[in-house]
């Protein structure tokens, strides 16, 4: 089973691309007035294409730095207002205000660099059953879990990431009172290709990386998102990126839920190319309360 057509959610070349206001300032639309609000790596993928339309094109991005602060509107548009923090030598920092209406939803801060070489070296390696070995989530779960799984037509309508899991996802045993280490990986792209400008791959990614990162905290809890009480949000995100690579393309994203505790949850994640190669590393911390 091949994954589900692109045609079913939102064109994420389309909501990468947004509208110039004025000369720091842009506007930017989901395209999608079906979701309840939205989804955090939109915001995160905007506000970096915001930042990088004001940046040279020879630098490129290296790292960002996200805080949430209110959800969301997927009906209304937002805007991003830069602030241009300073123009190195070598390095460019931007700092970015999501609004809507009088509210601000989103704080972000870019770096840039020029390109340069260096000294390299990765502390680790992975490898996995490459993304054409594995099925499709819905080929790789009983038709029972399916039936109860509300959460992943919603997913699938609203977020345009594929993913294939090279082991069960914990998420699953959880669902059968089990629990699990606090790892899950996956194989993940953008659901539609991308236009070859780095900026708007390193903001492919920058979208696909809020994917299933927080989530990874629950297993050793056997409980899942979808539990009465439970209530899960992003509180701040960062990425860096180690190489350039087409989001595009299968990465395999490696996810470690770190610590819970005091309502909150710290995730990080490691994002390889196919041949292991380390391209991207990212943070998160988020709400993660279970009210009785």
């Amino acid at each position: 089973m091949p994954d589900p057509s692109p045609g079913q959610r939102p064109k994420l070349g389309r909501v990468l691309q947004l509208e110039k206001v004025d000369t720091d300032l842009f506007r930017g639309r989901s395209y999608n007035d079906a979701a309840h609000r939205i989804y955090g790596g939109q915001a995160v993928a905007q506000a970096l294409v915001a930042a990088g339309l004001t940046v040279p094109p020879e630098r490129r991005t290296h790292s960002l730095h996200g805080h949430f602060i209110r959800p969301g509107d997927p009906k209304e548009p937002v805007w991003y207002h830069v602030e241009r923090v300073r123009d190195g030598g070598s390095f460019t920092t931007r700092s970015v205000r999501a609004t809507q209406g009088e509210a601000t939803i989103f704080l972000l801060t870019a770096s840039f660099q020029t390109p340069e070489e260096g000294l390299s070296h990765q502390a680790h390696h992975t490898h996995a059953p490459t993304p054409e070995q594995l099925p499709v989530f819905e080929d790789s779960v009983d038709p029972d879990y399916l039936a109860d799984a509300a959460w992943l037509p919603h997913l699938r309508a609203n977020i345009a990431v594929d993913f294939r899991f090279p082991e069960e996802y914990p998420r699953v045993a959880n669902s059968r009172g089990e629990a699990r280490p606090p790892r899950q990986r996956a194989w993940v792209r953008t659901a539609d290709r991308l236009e070859d400008d780095p900026l708007v791959q390193a903001a492919g990614f920058a979208y696909t990386s809020d994917l299933f990162l927080l989530s990874s905290a629950l297993p050793p809890h056997a409980i899942t998102i979808d539990k009465p009480g439970m209530q899960l949000a992003s509180l701040d995100h960062s990425v860096w990126l180690h190489e350039s690579f087409r989001a595009d393309e299968w990465h395999l994203y490696e996810q470690e839920g770190v610590w819970t505790g005091g309502g909150r949850g710290f995730a990080r994640g490691h994002l390889y190319d196919r041949s292991g190669v380390l391209v991207a590393s990212t943070v998160q911390e988020g709400l993660l309360r279970l009210r009785k």
